[in-house]
């Protein structure tokens, strides 16, 4: 409105001063005249300038005008060389990766309660997630596979050989008759009846002549016999016993049947489709529990998470290696990306402006900075009619 006003100002002092200039005419009203008249050409030049960057002046497709629509793809493509030439140039953007300081920001970031408690939330949401979405049916499967393939690896009879001889180097077969030595004493003491009914069975004679009588000598012998057994660690029946174990610990290692008869017992129990039915349950009720001890804050579990993560926090604050690895590599692959892709970033912005719509762009620049353009209108206006001032008075004192 100012410029247009200064215009319009122009124009009327120019005829103003016509008309006083042929009905009563002073030498002052020729240079205010001369004012006017540069005034006015200086407006109009200048509306036309400002107006043919944005559009066509007065509707009428006068060339080189409407600079902004016609020239859009151009203006990109300049735009987006101008980024790349000047703003992503290892000299330009290196000032600023130096200064960059992942792991302060990180420090800070982990320093707030809610934060720490953001991570563990997601940390127990994506287990929760993991765990929920896994395949039970594969899961089993793999179990029972990997399980079988162990199995088949293992030699039974060698297993047992070697768990014998641990037992008997630790003398837990001393323990064992220790245990069952009283309860077999016990036992018999307690059978006295059931003992004599059988032995009667076997020898009918003996229920004629005093059966009782014998079988109670009989139980007493045992009885006795049980518990030398018992109190003697040195007990011929003991090293027996000792000898005969470690005699199947030879067998177990050196002998074919033996073998034969554990791979028979494999072939017979051991088997992927049982196998399967015992880890498919075993990984439902494992994973039932765990899921069930996930949701429960207060779970050893979930404890124990939040303590990881806590410790995780303080290691990463106190190792100040770690922050200075963590910053080298983001800066080195920062620095690396920006470089490697400073063209695709000139091609982004070459493209985003040839997409857009040029009238609408025309609009959006003219609305941003048409305000300051019309400062060349009024700038023209006032100094072309200084310009044209000063030719007229040049003019009038030197011609």
């Amino acid at each position: 409105m100012l410029a247009t006003g200064l215009f319009i100002l122009m124009a009327v002092v120019y005829v103003v001063m016509m008309y006083l200039l042929k009905n009563n005419p002073q030498k002052w009203m020729e240079y205010v005249r001369a004012f006017s008249e540069a005034g006015m050409v200086g407006a109009l030049a200048d509306w036309f300038a400002v107006t043919a960057l944005f559009k066509y002046p007065l509707g009428i497709k006068i060339p080189h005008t409407n600079l902004i629509t016609n020239n859009k793809d151009s203006l990109g493509e300049n735009l987006g060389n101008f980024v790349t030439t000047n703003f992503l140039t290892p000299d330009t953007i290196r000032p600023y990766i130096d200064k960059l300081s992942i792991s302060e920001y990180l420090n800070d970031w982990l320093s707030k309660d809610k934060n720490q408690q953001l991570i563990y939330n997601e940390c127990s949401k994506i287990i929760q997630r993991i765990i929920s979405n896994l395949d039970d049916e594969s899961i089993a499967e793999f179990l029972a596979i990997k399980g079988f393939e162990l199995t088949s690896e293992i030699r039974l009879e060698k297993l047992a050989a070697t768990s014998l001889l641990y037992l008997l180097e630790q003398n837990e077969h001393d323990r064992l008759l220790n245990i069952i030595l009283p309860q077999a004493q016990h036992y018999v003491e307690n059978n006295r009846e059931l003992i004599y009914k059988k032995v009667v069975e076997k020898q009918p004679i003996l229920g004629l002549i005093g059966g009782k009588s014998v079988t109670n000598q009989l139980i007493s012998g045992i009885t006795t016999f049980l518990e030398e057994i018992e109190k003697n660690p040195n007990h011929d029946i003991r090293k027996a016993v000792t000898l005969k174990l470690y005699q199947v610990v030879e067998d177990l290692n050196e002998k074919d049947d033996w073998q034969e008869k554990f791979d028979q017992i494999k072939e017979e129990f051991i088997t992927k489709e049982k196998l399967y039915e015992y880890t498919k349950d075993i990984w439902l009720r494992l994973k039932e529990d765990m899921l069930k001890k996930l949701s429960d804050r207060n779970a050893t579990f979930n404890q124990y998470i939040k303590q990881n993560i806590q410790q995780m926090i303080v290691s990463f604050r106190e190792d100040k290696t770690m922050q200075e690895n963590i910053d080298k590599y983001a800066r080195q692959y920062v620095y690396k990306m920006v470089l490697k892709n400073s063209n695709e970033v000139g091609k982004i912005i070459t493209n985003t402006v040839q997409k857009w719509d040029g009238t609408e762009l025309s609009e959006k620049m003219e609305l941003e900075v048409g305000k300051d353009l019309q400062y060349i209108r009024i700038n023209g206006t006032l100094v072309g009619g200084l310009v044209g001032l000063l030719i007229y008075t040049l003019t009038h004192l030197f011609l």
